[in-house]
């Protein structure tokens, strides 16, 4: 009997020593689970990670043992493990707090570009859709064309122009057009109000299963606020009678089970044009989301955007040189346009079990488009001028899903993605017509519809195996391109399929919690226009990238981290285009091989440093050294600033960003200036509802080109044509007042 106590007492010692887990779950205060929470046993120093459902198991876990969780942007929580714990899943709610950046640890396990970008967003918040994509480091944009464009996007050597090299979504749902009727890959942002976004996913390069069409140079994924905690009126008023107005307001407050709530943006602005601009935009957004049950969400988003806008558009060098106008004139002030954006987007987030989770959408956007541009003057028409209308009306249909899982196999833990998709284009009358005076249609050029259709599906897998992650990955897309040309006096359908499949394979090494390597390699592509793949016949219809990046991320003290990448990128086909005949051209391939450098240090609690640059050589392979320059490729960026949170009521950042002097054509005959553009903003809390807040922007007041292209053009006086720089000028100083009420 003795013995046999013995026994029973050596081996409940064990147990409650080696053999007990803990299963449990982290959320956020609205309920949403957290993923890559860090979880570490105090006692018996055993760790682990939550998954994306927020899911943990610790092992050699007893009563008494104290366990603590964290990650950047929330409070640290220990608790001490009771009975009840072990018996039933454990549940923990961690609360918000400001980041720091000494709690930045590296781990396999989480992203630290993306958590830094995090740090960005939050120290930094954005008040205008052009400041969205800035905060993706590396990335510029210029916006020309009254502001109801959208942005000309630089990112690692690519002048991307709209969208042709760049994956751009918002909560699951596509913003790239394809076959558009402006250009191929024409993403337009301003349907977004940038005090609703929440978290900003980025990648550069092709080495993302996840992400299809147009991802070559990389991606840009934004995810909207599931709920908001206070209620916000916000109206601004400045310079060249600029107004912006924006509400937000929680519609659910005293709900557990369910979160809703709108949100409204009213814009208007002349611009500091001669010629007024008489831009407006109206936004308006609301989102619900409910729990089905503890752990399964449905989530659904509606919005819709409308805007107008007059515009001076791109004025040539030389009459800005010999005094005929200012560079806030105008030659043709008619240009102008409309866009209007409908969009309903459902998502579902289901729990399968602890490590298996199931993420879909389904989505609907109604979109209509109208531009009038004038490029090149009286060249093709010496009586009536040059300009073009733009047109298409266009349905998009789609959804994605995706299962996530997790399982261990031994020490090694593996997570595997499976993901399939659909988008469906249905475009009705795209055209590129002659005009005059927006009013007069003088010739159609292009007249007709598209339907695109493309499938796909992925299969991505991590393994961590030791201070290893290794990553695996494959994607497979199928495309059909139907097109019907109402310039062709007999009805036919144009139409060709074509599939692509592009492999990944990503490793990371973390060398210990303050350095990290990595190593990715892959392939992306981008689709052609449908008009030029069946019109034009194309031998190049997905034309891919093959790209590889190898660098680190370095935290040398508690206060700085450094990331570096130095990578290379070689396409099998440039996008060209072609101002004055509005169309998308396919050229030959080019090389990108570059460094990417970035600094974040935070010097007190209060005041945090960032800065970027990339440095990029970018060069066409079918054309001799010397005519081999890809124009408006960027070779030198840099952007950054210094912020500062909670000095007494005082918050607020000094940006700056520099674009280095580039080649405009191949030869580099012409030159596109660069710029160096600083702006302050400074907002004062009156009490902990109010704030008033002043932005200045380009507080240097320098004369700077936002936009530049080599154009060949004629003016009406004129009887030769010249080719040089044309240009959308930068804003000069600009002064807003904002006063903000939270309740």
């Amino acid at each position: 009997m003795k013995h046999k106590l013995t026994i029973l007492i050596v081996f409940t010692f064990c147990l409650n020593s080696f053999g007990q887990e803990l299963k449990g779950r982290i959320l956020n205060s609205f309920n949403e689970p957290l993923e890559n929470v860090y979880v570490v046993n105090t006692t018996s120093n055993s760790h682990t990670h939550t998954n994306e459902n927020g899911s943990f198991t610790i092992e050699n876990t007893t009563l008494n043992n104290f366990i603590q969780v964290s990650i950047l942007g929330f409070e640290k929580k220990t608790i001490q493990v009771k009975e009840q714990d072990i018996k039933n899943d454990i549940t923990i709610i961690l609360k918000t707090k400001i980041f720091q950046l000494e709690e930045l640890v590296l781990r396999k396990e989480i992203n630290a570009l993306q958590t830094i970008s995090r740090v960005d967003l939050q120290l930094n918040p954005v008040n205008n859709s052009q400041e969205i994509l800035r905060k993706v480091p590396g990335l510029f944009i210029g916006q020309h064309a009254g502001g109801g464009k959208a942005e000309q996007i630089f990112l690692r050597g690519f002048d991307i122009d709209h969208g042709t090299d760049i994956t751009l979504s918002v909560d699951g749902m596509p913003i790239n057009m394809v076959s558009h009727a402006h250009g191929q890959g024409y993403s337009d942002l301003h349907f977004v109000i940038p005090e609703t976004i929440q978290k900003i996913d980025f990648g550069k390069g092709p080495y993302y299963a996840n992400q299809g069409d147009f991802n070559t140079a990389g991606y840009v994924d934004f995810s909207t606020k599931t709920s908001i905690n206070k209620n916000l009126i916000s109206v601004g008023y400045g310079d060249f009678n600029s107004l912006r107005t924006v509400g937000m307001f929680n519609l659910l407050e005293n709900s557990k089970k369910e979160d809703a709530y709108v949100a409204v943006e009213y814009i208007e602005t002349d611009g500091p044009f001669e010629s007024p601009q008489n831009f407006n935009r109206l936004n308006l957004f609301a989102k619900y989301n409910t729990f089905l049950n503890g752990k399964d969400k449905l989530t659904l988003t509606a919005s819709h955007l409308t805007s107008s806008w007059d515009a001076s558009g791109q004025i040539p060098e030389r009459e800005v040189e010999n005094g005929n106008i200012s560079r806030f004139g105008a030659i043709d002030d008619t240009e102008g346009g409309f866009t209007s954006r409908t969009n309903v987007n459902v998502q579902l987030h289901k729990t399968l079990s602890d490590e298996s989770i199931f993420k879909a959408n389904i989505f609907y956007s109604k979109y209509d488009f109208e531009l009038f541009s004038n490029f090149t003057f009286f060249l093709e028409d010496a009586v009536n001028g040059d300009q073009i209308r733009q047109f298409e009306d266009r349905d998009i249909f789609g959804m994605n899903a995706k299962i996530i899982s997790t399982k261990k196999y031994g020490s090694v833990e593996a997570k595997y993605t499976k993901g399939f998709g659909l988008r469906y284009d249905l475009v009705a009358d795209n055209q590129l017509s002659h005009t005059k005076n927006r009013n007069e249609l003088l010739d159609r050029i292009q007249f007709g519809d598209v339907k695109q259709t493309n499938l796909y599906a992925f299969f991505n897998s991590e393994f961590e195996i030791g201070k290893f992650k290794i990553s695996p990955a494959v994607r497979v897309d199928y495309f059909k391109f139907l097109y019907n040309d109402n310039l062709n006096t007999s009805y036919e359908t144009l139409s060709k399929t074509k599939a692509i499949v592009n492999p990944k394979l990503n490793f990371l090494y973390t060398q210990n919690d303050n350095l990290q390597w990595f190593l990715k390699s892959g392939i992306g592509f981008h689709s052609n226009d449908a008009r030029v793949v069946l019109q034009q016949n194309a031998d190049k219809i997905l034309p891919r990238a093959y790209g590889a990046d190898f660098g680190n991320i370095w935290k040398p003290t508690k206060n700085l981290v450094l990331n570096t990448a130095a990578w290379y990128l070689l396409s099998e086909e440039e996008f060209v285009y072609v101002g004055d005949a509005g169309i998308v051209e396919p050229s030959g391939k080019s090389e990108r091989f570059g460094l990417d450098l970035g600094i974040r240090y935070q010097l007190t609690d209060h005041i945090y440093f960032d800065t970027d640059a990339t440095i990029t050589k970018a060069r066409s392979l079918e054309n001799i050294s010397g005519e081999d320059y890809i124009p408006l490729a960027p070779n030198f960026t840099m952007a950054g600033g210094l912020s500062f949170s909670n000095l007494g009521n005082f918050s607020g950042g000094f940006r700056y960003r520099y674009l280095a002097d580039r080649a405009a054509n191949e030869d580099n005959s012409i030159i596109a200036e660069g710029y160096f553009v600083s702006d302050l903003n400074i907002n004062y809390n009156i009490n902990k509802d109010l704030t008033l807040g002043v932005a200045f922007e380009n507080i240097f007041d320098v004369d700077w080109n936002e936009t530049q292209f080599a154009t060949e053009s004629r003016l009406q006086n004129e009887t030769d044509s010249v080719e040089e720089i044309h240009f959308t000028p930068g804003t000069p100083f600009f002064a807003k007042a904002t006063i903000s009420y939270e309740f």
